[in-house]
Parts: C-alpha cells; structure tokens; sequence
C-alpha cells in the first residue's frame, strides 16, 4: 500500500503542484506526521486554509476511515514512490502522488492509446470509436478512457469485444462510479482490465474532476486519439494536455457541418494527425510491425 503520508496529502485535496512542493521539501513523504506546524518560510506555498486542514486531518475519523475503506474495498493503492507507478505518467508536468486501482495493475505499465470524445456522438462517431478501440486492442494496445457516456463508452466496449485491454479513468472514487449507466460496464472493466482514480474512494464525481482527470487518461497513453469532439469538448481538454505531455494527438475526421466534429476538425488545422485507418496510428508510434488487420 501506498505511504500512509501520501494518503493523507492526498486526501486533503491539494493541487497536484501543492503536492508535490510539500514531498520535495520533505525527507520522507511520512514525515508529514512529525511535524508540528508548517511555518510558512519552508511552505510559502501553502495558505493557512491549506496548512489547517492537513495539521486537522493527521489525526481525523477522516483520514482513519479512508485507510479502513481502503483495506476493505480491496483496491490497489501506488503512490509516485512506488516501482508500480507508470513511469509515462511520472513524466507529466503535475502527476498524481497517487493513484487508486482495481484490477489488473500491471495494466499501468501496458503500451496504450487513449480514445476520446463527445459524449453525444452520432451512429458514425460510436462506429468509428469503437472499431478504432477493437483494432488498436487488436494490434496488443490497451485502451484508455474516461468511462463516459458517448465516445468513452464504446472505446472501452470495442476493446472488450476482442478480449482486450482497457483502462477506465474516473473523474470520482471508485466507490461512486459514474455515470450510473455505465456501472455494469466498469464491472466488467474491473474483471478484464483496470478502473483508476486519483480521489479519495468516497469522493463524488463533481464537475471540476473531470477536467483534471483527463490530464492521466493522455499520461497513460503514447498518444490520443479523438473521435468527434464539439469546440468546447473535454476531449480537447484531454488533447491539450497530450500536447503539453509531449505524446502524439490523432484526429478522426467527420462530416463537414456537423457540430460534433468542429472540435476534431480544429485539431486537424492545429497541427493534430488526420486519421483514417489503425495502421496510421500504429506508424506514427512505432509498433506497425507485427500487425495484422
């Protein structure tokens, strides 16, 4: 299990960036617990509000709860000092300290691709989501995405339907899967491949999660793949960060005039890789070789 220090960072619900400024001015993330009060000239970076609740929670039902919670549900908790941490997602500008994971971990250290989009696709989006998902799963790619309705949903069914690999990353803890809808597919996810989350078990899914979430669907992956995204989707929040991370961003193009794939569209003009077909993906990443249709 992940530092106990970690969990109680990670439960007060501090920036990733705040995070980490507090471990890099530590010995040891566990170290936490013997401090006495954080004078602000080690953490200027910390406001009063932030320094009370860590000082409060170190001795909380709170903070003993999660740790029972954790025990009980059974999940997989890796912080970034853990050998288990996906070394891709260390290399992003704001990692998560810590990661919560139900199923098949090493599914964290798998070559992936995330596939993403809107979540009110048309016939042709749900197509293309879901064959691009069967044939990278095909090609040995496990799929990442974010479990919501529209686009994620088929990426994670299309990787399923080969018996292949999939990564669903939640925007609430895994004990409030979300959308409820899509509860009987995280299930079968959790038997075939992996759900993760970097909330505390207990959080619910609240709008301003997802946006940052989406920054470890493209740190998982070699690169992103958007499937019909509108001009204000999350998937180009997720695009975004793909850039910033460094890693590949794919644009499936659409018809003309559709609001769904103005977004996608945009990509294109940007500078994002027009695609037609797996095997443009599998060459621009490198693992063409080997695959056969």
């Amino acid at each position: 299990m992940a530092k106990k220090g970690s969990i109680l960072l990670n439960l007060a619900g501090l920036t990733p960036a705040k995070t980490k400024k507090i471990v890099d001015n530590l010995p040891d993330v566990d170290e936490v617990f013997k401090i006495k009060q954080f004078r602000r000239g080690q953490f200027p970076f910390l406001s009063s509000a932030d320094i009370e609740k860590i000082l409060t929670l170190r001795n909380s039902n709170l903070f003993s709860h999660e740790l029972r919670l954790i025990e009980e549900s059974k999940v997989e908790v890796i912080d970034i000092f853990d050998a288990s941490y996906p070394h891709l997602l260390k290399e992003i500008p704001s990692p998560p300290l810590l990661l919560y994971a139900k199923g098949n971990i090493q599914l964290l250290s798998a070559q992936s691709i995330a596939v993403v989009g809107t979540r009110l696709p048309s016939q042709y989006g749900k197509t293309m989501a879901f064959d691009f998902s069967r044939e990278l799963s095909l090609a040995g790619l496990a799929i990442v995405s974010g479990l919501a309705r529209g686009i994620d949903t088929y990426a994670h069914k299309g990787a399923l339907e080969t018996g292949g690999l999939t990564v669903a990353v939640l925007g609430s803890g895994l004990n409030h899967v979300y959308p409820h809808q899509n509860r009987e597919l995280a299930s079968e996810i959790f038997k075939k491949g992996l759900l993760v989350s970097e909330y505390p078990l207990n959080t619910m899914p609240l709008p301003e999660n997802f946006p940052r979430r989406n920054r470890i669907i493209s740190g998982l992956s070699k690169g992103v793949v958007v499937v019909e995204a509108a001009s204000r989707s999350g998937a180009l929040i997720t695009a975004n960060f793909a850039v910033n991370q460094n890693r590949e961003v794919f644009a499936v193009p659409g018809p003309v005039g559709r609001g769904q794939n103005k977004g996608t569209h945009s990509l294109i003009k940007e500078g994002a890789m027009l695609v037609d077909s797996v095997e443009d993906i599998l060459e621009e990443i490198n693992i063409l070789q080997g695959y056969t249709q």
